[in-house]
């Protein structure tokens, strides 16, 4: 086998392919890309047994066609220090041994056989969905709830991003016990009810190949598999067994206590006050009364301790209630839009946080859980 490819162009696939590689894997053959020649197309695959990501790249003086599974950090770690260029490969189908010839130089390693790589998984035809989506709508949707997402292995199912498909919108939720987001887009649209749960790995995976994708991206998916395809990449991920909970059930609907602030100035005053937190706890105590709201923070341990005042309108009772910082601060940071709304109940209850003005087109609801306060 041998032909002639763009170095940049093929790099550029094949860094995009082994992300999906773990680092450490119990079977040697997934340290590898499988890579096929048919005609000037050669086909590059990569796959953890959970994940498979398929692209192509177009090749020139193709001869011969034969499949053969390439180490991914070799290949890739001689690519990367060669400047834009032709090279030429060429594969000995009796032994895999691989030449990749460039400019004053070559490169020369051994390849494995191809018939132990994985076989794709196909999709049950008698139950396969389809879901066209615009891309920068499933990019916020994965993008804006990933942050919020399990890593609980305990409960594999959270550790995903849920997609609940109607005929009127589609809705992202994650959740880790602690914050959970919903962004419902009003664009997209199912043909039918359906869900599923879109594990971490997989979602990173299409949300780095959605930066670049302008066209819509058609989802193909059944009870136990989604392919993602995109305009040069395809991506198969497999479902996490288990039954996503109701996520509906745990969003408080009755919250009397509002107001509403500006969200770069919360997070000032929180990123401030929190310097004198304690580490354990990471708490910082809201006390909003007669239109004004304290934002404070201590650490017995050392002594230490910061409060800081800003006048809000607020309706509602009295109220002091405690939240982890750093949750509160990446709740804040995902949030787009100028002003948030703070809803509440109680104080032992979940917190609402509602954007204000964050565009057309999105419904979307934060919710943290309050820590207990001391005093």
């Amino acid at each position: 086998m041998q032909f002639t490819v763009n170095s940049k162009k093929l790099f550029t696939k094949l860094q995009a392919a082994a992300q999906v590689i773990n680092k450490k894997n119990t079977l040697p053959i997934l340290d590898c890309f499988l890579l096929g020649l048919r005609g000037n197309i050669l086909n590059i695959a990569s796959t953890d047994g959970e994940v498979r990501l398929v692209t192509k790249v177009e090749v020139q003086d193709a001869k011969g066609d034969i499949k053969i599974a390439v180490n991914a950090q070799t290949l890739v770690s001689a690519l990367k220090e060669l400047p834009d260029q032709p090279i030429t490969f060429e594969v000995n189908k009796d032994n895999f041994e691989i030449f990749i010839h460039y400019h004053n130089g070559k490169f020369n390693f051994i390849g494995q056989s191809a018939d132990d790589y994985p076989i794709p998984r196909l999709l049950d035809e008698k139950v396969k969905q389809e879901l066209t989506i615009d891309a920068d709508v499933l990019l916020n949707g994965i993008a804006g709830t990933l942050f919020a997402v399990s890593d609980d292995e305990l409960r594999p199912v959270m550790c995903s991003v849920y997609f609940d498909i109607t005929k009127d919108d589609v809705t992202f939720v994650t959740s880790d016990g602690h914050r959970l987001v919903k962004l419902v887009s009003k664009v997209a649209r199912g043909v039918d009810k359906a869900s599923f749960a879109l594990p971490t790995k997989g979602a990173n995976v299409i949300q780095s190949l959605l930066a670049k994708q302008s066209d819509p991206v058609k989802i193909r998916f059944d009870y136990n598999n989604a392919v993602f395809d995109l305009s040069d990449y395809s991506v198969t991920v497999r479902f996490i067994e288990g039954r996503y909970p109701n996520y509906n059930s745990v969003i408080p609907h009755d919250n009397p206590n509002k107001f509403t602030i500006s969200k770069s100035s919360l997070s000032a005053i929180i990123k401030r006050v929190s310097v004198f937190a304690s580490e354990a706890s990471s708490l910082v105590k809201l006390d909003i009364d007669n239109n004004a709201l304290t934002i404070s923070a201590q650490d017995i341990d050392y002594s230490t301790a910061a409060e800081e005042n800003i006048a809000i309108e607020y309706d509602g009772i009295p109220m002091q209630i405690g939240f982890k910082y750093t949750f509160l601060l990446d709740l804040l940071k995902n949030i787009h839009s100028d002003e948030v709304e703070v809803q509440l109940s109680e104080p032992s209850r979940a917190a609402l946080l509602m954007p204000i003005g964050s565009g057309s087109g999105w419904d979307s609801t934060y919710l943290l859980m309050p820590m207990m306060l001391n005093d």
